[in-house]
């Protein structure tokens, strides 16, 4: 697959800061790309970076096979939505958006088709004629990202498209995303764990400036993914290493042990598995888990998958205080 951009060894600094260090990734082509790290980590900054707004002060942003140095030849082709979008507040929104693309280069007949197109797309038809001050804090999020939709970009940046929305908008944002995918590459960053991976087939978590992880979603959580299950009894010494001889099955822990009504005893236990060479195929080293464990004469109780993204991020970044 070819990569829609390539972050080239970016580093940044401001005075004290070290916002970005030696930063290294691919974009595939037509993915949805989550950019993740706590606040501080970089994402803004790599954002202006790939958009030009910044200068690296070493490494290079290419953005589809075109070095951002030469950002003119990039015009039309890249479109970023920054996390404060601001808009005229004395100028009808219709004339706000049309002039845009006449900075773009379109005719104004075309840039009146392509404005009504993209607010009929993010559902804001009704607010063409009104100007700034009368729409919510949600319509104008909404407005924010009608203006990266608009024309016909390649690339989309997406700095938090959905903070401040309510579930409703927050849905129908993540919606209109998953359309686009067919035409561009949009890369989103966001807080919203749930929303990425829901969202998102690859990802790249920042901390502190430093890349932490970057790869697919797929990739990520399938690689020591865990599973809590609950026995019906503690497992011995032996029936521990018969089990972890399963291939995929890389460690077990013990959660806890609860006594129950004469002398049964449950006890619950982390299975860390390591499906990275398996082709993901997590149904089988499960299956034969479970068959392990029924014939050893122990109950299965209970499975809950205990591993995703969120764990992964939390694991590779700063623990909250």
């Amino acid at each position: 697959m070819a990569n829609a951009i390539t972050i080239k060894g970016v580093s940044k600094r401001f005075e004290k800061v070290q916002a970005l260090d030696n930063v290294e990734f691919c974009v595939p082509e037509h993915s949805i790309f989550g950019l993740l790290g706590p606040n501080g980590a970089g994402k803004t900054t790599l954002f202006s970076i790939i958009a030009d707004f910044l200068k690296p002060d070493s490494g290079r942003v290419e953005v589809l096979g075109i070095d951002t140095m030469e950002i003119y030849r990039l015009q039309g082709r890249l479109s970023i939505l920054p996390q404060d979008a601001q808009f005229q507040n004395n100028v009808p929104i219709l004339e706000q958006f049309i002039f845009f693309r006449l900075l773009s280069g379109a005719t104004k007949i075309q840039a009146r088709e392509e404005v009504l197109k993209t607010f009929e797309l993010v559902g804001l038809q009704s607010v063409l004629k009104n100007k700034i001050g009368s729409l919510s804090h949600g319509m104008i999020k909404r407005l924010g990202i009608a203006q990266a939709f608009l024309g016909h970009a390649e690339v989309i940046l997406l700095d938090e498209p959905t903070s401040g929305l309510d579930p409703a908008n927050a849905r129908q944002i993540r919606d209109i995303v998953k359309r686009l995918q067919e035409k561009a590459t949009i890369v989103i960053s966001s807080h919203n764990m749930a929303e990425i991976q829901e969202l998102c087939d690859h990802v790249a978590i920042l901390n502190h400036g430093k890349l932490m992880l970057a790869g697919s979603v797929q990739e990520l959580t399938m690689a020591h993914r865990e599973y809590n299950l609950t026995l019906s009894r503690p497992i011995n010494e032996s029936e521990e290493k018969s089990l972890t001889s399963i291939e995929g099955v890389s460690e077990i822990k013990m959660l806890s042990e609860t006594a129950v009504i004469q002398n049964n005893v449950s006890a619950e236990y982390t299975f860390k598995l390591d499906l990275s060479d398996q082709n993901g195929d997590q149904d089988n080293v499960i299956s034969a888990l479970l068959h392990n464990i029924l014939e050893m004469g122990i109950t299965p109780r209970r499975l809950n998958e205990g591993r995703n993204l969120e764990k992964q991020f939390l694991e590779v970044t700063d623990k909250p205080e």
